[in-house]
């Protein structure tokens, strides 16, 4: 424990001391001092603050405050009622302050509880309520608005992180602070009572107990007491000042003095009419013009000096603003964020602006949130930050989606149509535009809201524009994950697996694999859409494989079937069997027998004449599948499926290639064609 925190400690230890010993009044005369020293720092910070959250251990600072403050009047009080005095502190409040008239003091006394009571701690109390729930009512709005700038790349996942926090912290702030409130009302009140009590039983012990006089009696105990009670109440008018201060503080670049000065002297013309003003109010009245033309005076020379200094200082800003403009414009760093490429970018024309524009009822924004949460969820990775904005080189209502700086895929969306994506079977009473749904490339129908229920009534599947638009960005970025998976992406998935399991991933990297080779074996499997979200069985085949084999795309094959449950959930139908296209064993030795190893790995060196009847064979026996209604799925060895997969991924990118190792043994499987080669 470092010596600060130790003394915070033994200080409300001592403040508990205080209830219960009897303290000797030169102590009593040095904790009054301290007493108003701390409460006079405490309104000068928070008058000093920029926001609310700069002093965010006020409310603690409140409570600790408060309770010293009882405890000394407990000391106190204890010391006027048992030796009829209580240091010179108070004895100096209670003549020379008051001039030794205590129905003077007294009332002065009442007159500062009114002003902490009911002007004070009742606005600052009512302030912290109205704070703290409007600061909770605001957060999703808040929250939303942070989630919209993140999509938009205005901001970066850790300024995110540190607004959300900001935000967490406001709320926690005015909640403590409502609460908090409420300790200078009751502090208020308790002054009362003790000053009641300290004059009522003072009186009574003085008379009975140390044999003053009644006149005596009244005018020792009163005097104490007022003394007493002006020395508590200055330092808790300073604190219930400073929590109203700390409440109605809103977030400013400088302290309360620079704001005060900025705002309420920024107009000088006012200076002159507030001068003008009191001189009347001089000349008019009877008040003495000694008094009313100084004034006047010096508020006349101010709203000058304020008017000069302000066509000065706009005179200076103008030529300085324009040469910081050249200055930055000529920077190197200027050039330098031109090379920036974000990983995903999405562009549409001017007519497609209702999409993404809140103000228009568009929810592009909030549903690109959706979108990287389900891929996290789907893939397993994070999506980077979607940069989403207009281009005026586009058609109206046209869109591009691009990957690292290059366009993947584009569309065009009708915004005031529906696209009906057609049964199977074409229904003539339904008409409109025609197009291709851009996700999956399936022939579509724009139609308007008049045909909108027609289409739906023939079994027509009908989504609105900002659907279809998000389907597409979803499929794209799937296609393209693997692209997205770099090695700063794959260092932040391995940080955290290590979180979970440290040990596992020290097996891993940095020996036998590096950095790079672990992205390789993520990025093959993203590349076939397997998710990689089951790290740590991952982490395991790569422990496993990884001191054996060299070669990424090989270690990946083995993964695989570490995933083989995995696979089989995604691929096989919940009910009935798994439909497939099974390699013959003519094609598979075919193969086996043209793979090449080298050094760097083993490659595919199959006769063009070959691989051309593979991929005819297989095109066809997929037609076939597609014919009833059945995904096309190619079943093969292990030894040959990566090389399969390799030869085929040109002319069907999107046609999975399994292993019998890669499907659970209870999976029912059922051939429905056969690739031989001759």
């Amino acid at each position: 424990m470092r010596a600060r925190d130790l003394v915070i400690l033994i200080g409300v230890i001592l403040i508990v001391a205080m209830l219960i010993f009897p303290l000797p009044s030169p102590m009593i005369d040095v904790l009054i001092i301290v007493n108003i020293s701390l409460s006079l720092l405490i309104i000068l910070v928070a008058m000093n603050m920029r926001e609310p959250l700069d002093f965010s251990i006020f409310p603690t600072i409140l409570l600790l405050a408060t309770l010293f403050r009882v405890g000394l009047s407990v000391s106190t009080t204890r010391a006027i009622l048992s030796r009829a005095e209580a240091g010179s502190v108070i004895d100096t409040f209670g003549s020379f302050v008051v001039g030794s008239n205590a129905l003077v003091g007294f009332v002065i006394f009442l007159i500062l509880v009114v002003i902490q009571f009911i002007v004070i701690v009742k606005g600052a109390e009512r302030v912290s309520e109205v704070g703290a729930r409007f600061t909770l009512d605001a957060m999703p709005g808040k929250q939303m608005s942070i989630d919209a700038d993140l999509n938009a790349g205005l901001i970066t996942e850790q300024e995110a992180k540190q607004r959300r926090e900001k935000i967490e912290e406001e709320a926690d702030f005015y909640g403590s602070m409502d609460g908090a409130s409420k300790f200078v009302k009751g502090d208020a009140i308790a002054n009362i009572v003790i000053v009641l009590v300290n004059i009522i039983v003072g009186f009574i012990i003085g008379m009975m107990q140390h044999g003053m006089s009644f006149a005596e009696a009244a005018n020792t105990y009163t005097l104490l007491t007022v003394g007493d009670g002006l020395v508590t109440q200055i330092p808790a008018l300073l604190i219930a000042t400073a929590t109203g201060i700390v409440v109605t503080r809103a977030a400013s670049d400088g302290s309360l003095g620079h704001d005060i000065s900025e705002q309420v002297l920024a107009y000088p013309k006012l200076l002159y009419i507030a001068s003008g003003t009191i001189f009347l109010l001089g000349v008019l009245t009877p008040i003495a013009n000694i008094v009313t033309f100084p004034i006047a005076v010096f508020l006349g020379i101010g709203g000058w000096m304020l008017s000069r200094n302000q066509a000065v200082t706009s005179t200076e800003e103008s030529p300085a603003d324009e040469e910081a403009e050249t200055e930055d414009f000529k920077s190197p760093d200027n050039v330098t964020q031109l090379l920036m490429i974000d990983p995903i970018e999405f562009e549409f024309g001017y007519g497609l602006i209702p999409i993404a524009d809140a103000n228009q009822g568009g929810d592009l924004l909030d549903r690109v949130v959706m979108i990287r949460r389900q891929l996290a969820l789907e893939l397993g990775i994070i999506v980077p930050v979607i940069r989403i904005r207009d281009n005026i080189q586009l058609q109206p209502n046209e869109y591009v989606i691009n990957i690292r700086g290059q366009e993947v895929s584009r569309g065009e969306l009708l915004l005031d149509h529906y696209m009906a994506m057609s049964p199977g079977a074409e229904e003539e009473t339904v008409t409109g535009i025609e197009t291709f749904e851009p996700a999956f490339g399936l022939p579509a129908l724009w139609v308007d809201e008049a045909e909108k229920d027609q289409a739906e009534i023939a079994g027509y599947t009908v989504v609105d524009p900002p659907s279809v638009v998000s389907t597409h960005l979803t499929e794209t970025i799937k296609r393209h994950a693997h692209e997205l998976l770099g090695r700063e992406e794959t260092k932040q998935l391995v940080d955290h697996v290590k979180e979970t399991y440290p040990a596992l991933v020290e097996e891993v990297t940095p020996n036998p694999l590096n950095l790079g080779d672990i992205q390789k074996v993520l990025r093959t499997l993203l590349k076939e859409k397997i998710s990689i979200r089951n790290l740590p069985v991952i982490f395991e085949g790569l422990a496993d494989y990884g001191p054996m084999v060299k070669d990424p795309k090989l270690i990946a094959e083995y993964v695989r079937q570490m995933l083989s449950r995995q696979i089989t959930n995604a691929f096989v139908p919940n009910s009935g069997p798994l439909y497939v296209v099974t390699l013959g064993g003519t094609a598979e030795k075919k193969i086996a027998d043209a793979l090449q190893q080298t050094e760097h790995g083993t490659f595919l060196s199959l006769p063009p004449d070959d691989a051309g009847q593979v991929i005819e064979t297989i095109g066809r026996e997929a037609e076939k599948l597609a014919d009833f209604g059945q995904a096309p799925v190619i079943l093969c060895s292990p030894a040959v499926r990566l090389h399969v997969r390799q030869l085929i991924e040109r002319q069907f990118p999107h046609m999975p290639v399994l292993s019998y190792n890669e499907l659970e043994p209870e999976v029912e499987i059922q051939s429905v064609g056969v690739v031989n080669v001759a």
